[in-house]
Parts: structure tokens; sequence; C-alpha cells
């Protein structure tokens, strides 16, 4: 099994193709988006691939250490995570293309219109440990 995250941005990834900001949708569209990602999620949570995932609030803050003694700095000259991911999930699949097909599924979630919105997905496998070589 290998684990890979999925990411909804806001902004940053090729256009969709049903492109309407979601501030545009009305309550009905939204609430169906929201089903057809808890669905999807209890779908794959039955067959074993869901890990977590959680929708991201538009407010955050950028921090980083500054030295001991220091406050932490906050925010800076770049793009906002906030601006940019609107959520993610993590799943656990058998391979690869497994990922790539759940992912492509998670697109079509509805927007605008009741259209699915074709939205790009990140999927990024998590970082594991490098082989190693047994004698």
């Amino acid at each position: 099994m290998a684990k890979y995250l999925l990411l909804k941005h806001y902004r940053g990834a090729p256009a969709a193709v049903n492109n309407v900001p979601m501030e545009r949708w009305t309550p009905e569209e939204i609430s169906a988006h929201v089903r057809y990602m808890g669905d999807f999620a209890a779908r794959l949570q039955e067959s074993g691939e869901y890990v977590d995932g959680q929708a991201l609030a538009p407010e955050g803050t950028w921090v980083r250490y500054d030295g001991e003694g220091r406050p932490p700095v906050t925010d800076g000259p770049f793009a906002e995570t906030k601006d940019l991911i609107a959520g993610w999930m993590v799943i656990d699949v058998d391979s690869r293309e497994r990922a790539v097909e759940l992912a492509g599924e998670l697109s079509a979630a509805p927007g605008a219109g009741g259209e699915p919105i074709h939205e790009w997905l990140e999927l990024r496998p998590f970082l594991s440990a490098p082989p190693t070589i047994t004698e």
C-alpha cells in the first residue's frame, strides 16, 4: 500500500473545465459538491483506502522561527497557502494507477450548474524510506 495526498487548489493549477469560482455558486451547488466529497470519502472508507481529509478555512498565517529569544516571524512576500489550498485528502492504495484513478473521479465533483468541475488535483506520494541493501 502507498499513501498519496490529493490537494485541491483554489488557484495555481490549470483552469478547470467548469471554472466558476465557488463564491459564485448557489447554496444548493455548494451542498451538492460537499455531498459528493462526503460520499466519495465514505466509499473509500468502506474499501479501506481512505485515511483522512479536510477542507481548509480561507484564513491562515505563515510562521517561521527567527532565532533564540526572538518572536516567530509571520507572513512574508510570497504566495499564501490560504490562497492556494482549499483542502486535502489522504488515500492509501495499492498502486499509483489506483491513486490516479481516484483523483480523476474526485476531479468530477459537481460545481456550478451541477456540472462536473473537472478540476486539476495535485497528487503527491508520501515520502517513504529509501530501500535498504541487506547482505
